[in-house]
């Protein structure tokens, strides 16, 4: 309740936070719109393929161009100024940087990037929860092991609905489900970066003109996102998957604690402690009042007579039962609302959200019919979408992870809505990313 004032403090004292950010895509850009108007923290340095991306999207968000023309680390920290560069390796070893914000989006390169900054000793807020949702386990294991702090990103939907299942237990109560909104309709599964806007609510020019990724975007609406941050949730958590994977159960906000009970109670879980993705549209596509597109949510449930007798008489929105209540945030900032990781990890030494388990996973999913000698693009593209599973049937069955299945060439011919497993690929076997995959199967199945 006081990272404003400590904040001050250090602003104050002249010691801010100094950060590296690498990646300036649509996250980091909403960050750089409110960081300027923050104390005691600086941007000390931006890594872009392409640095002028970078410059581009600061001067996009009202920066100054004096504000970002340092010309070394060392002259940003003299003159309180920002670094541009497109030198990742350079901003990790400096020495006068304390926290690396990973938000490429890149999977592979973002374990890269975290494994390096682990090695100079620099805590890491991974925005890339692409990468977290396949190895996150393993990352945080590596980041112990240095000495440093491993978080997910505030702003992003696991790490909120991971603050909410924490205040629910914390708060004594029996988390039933956890999770995040949604706007799905099965045939979603299919959209590709052409058919995306369109399903998504806007027109081409309105995308254009906020600069949105289409590729990105879609891999939202496609199913891949929801199934990569509710993998994230489960891992950080320790709330399951379900078995078959997410079900997208149509709702409002007062419609949680009747859907998220067991089906044997009139509910839609195979059991109590999973992770669902509740959908803001009916199964005909008509919009839901008071809807949790964009919001988090967490149910838990009154285990005495007490307790349903404080819900009653607090007039509380429950279930029919009177047993099951929730509580929730219908809207998440993504990158608005970042700054409030780089203070939890750097003054209460706190992550806002970390994979203490290995509980879920996310599969490539073939979106259509595919062909021996193709090439997958990923998440969010024409190939393949991600989808949920619990870690031990995914391990068991040899699935290929969603992170994993970009820039690979199919060995063998993969039928629409089929799993894809490693055997169906060719991959890279050296890349850091899959190595420290393995290593991270090899201690689960060691566990199981």
């Amino acid at each position: 309740m006081n990272l404003y004032s400590k904040l001050q403090r250090l602003n104050e004292a002249n010691s801010p936070i100094r950060v590296g950010m690498i990646g300036a895509g649509k996250f980091g850009t909403m960050f750089l719109a409110q960081v300027r108007k923050i104390p005691g923290i600086h941007v000390a340095g931006i890594v872009e393929l392409n640095p002028e991306t970078a410059r581009s999207n600061l001067r996009y968000v009202g920066w100054p161009e004096e504000q970002f023309n340092a010309t070394s680390f060392d002259d940003a920290i003299a003159h309180k100024t920002t670094h541009v560069s497109d030198n990742w390796g350079a901003l990790i070893k400096y020495s006068g940087i304390e926290i690396i914000i990973e938000c490429t989006g890149d999977p592979i390169a973002a374990v890269k990037h975290c494994l390096a900054a682990f090695s100079e000793g620099k805590h890491v807020i991974n925005v890339t929860v692409e990468a977290d949702a396949f190895c996150g386990a393993g990352l945080s294991n590596k980041a112990k092991a240095a000495n440093v702090i491993y978080s997910m990103a505030y702003g992003d939907q696991p790490a909120l609905t991971a603050e909410l299942v924490d205040w629910a237990r914390t708060s004594g109560f029996s988390v039933i489900a956890a999770g995040r909104g949604h706007k799905w309709l099965p045939h979603y599964r299919k959209s590709t970066p052409e058919t995306v806007w369109k399903h998504w609510g806007i027109n081409v020019e309105q995308a254009a003109r906020c600069r949105l990724n289409a590729k990105m975007f879609n891999a939202f609406l496609d199913g891949s996102k929801p199934a990569i941050e509710s993998a994230a949730i489960a891992n950080a958590t320790g709330l399951n998957a379900p078995k078959n994977g997410l079900t997208f159960p149509p709702g409002s906000v007062d419609d949680i604690p009747t859907l998220m009970r067991p089906i044997s109670e009139g509910g839609v879980l195979e059991s109590k402690g999973l992770v669902e993705v509740i959908s803001c549209i009916t199964t005909e596509g008509k919009a839901i009042p008071y809807d949790l597109r964009k919001g988090v949510w967490v149910c838990f449930e009154a285990d005495t007579q007490y307790l349903k007798n404080c819900f009653k008489e607090y007039k509380w929105v429950t279930d029919p039962s009177g047993k099951y209540m929730s509580h929730y945030k219908r809207w998440h900032l993504i990158g608005l609302e970042f700054a409030i990781s780089i203070a939890s990890v750097s003054i209460r030494n706190e992550a806002t959200g970390v994979a203490n388990f290995f509980q879920a996973d996310v599969a490539a999913i073939a979106k259509r019919g595919l062909k021996a000698g193709e090439i997958l693009d990923g998440e969010g593209g024409y190939t393949v979408s991600g989808g949920l599973r619990p870690s031990k049937i995914s391990l068991a069955k040899g699935y290929l992870p969603l992170g994993l299945a970009k820039g690979v060439k199919l060995k063998n011919a993969v039928t629409d809505g089929k799993p894809l497993t490693w055997n169906d690929v060719t991959i890279d076997e050296t890349t850091e990313a899959y190595k420290l995959r393995r290593e991270m199967e090899g201690i689960k199945t060691a566990l199981c």
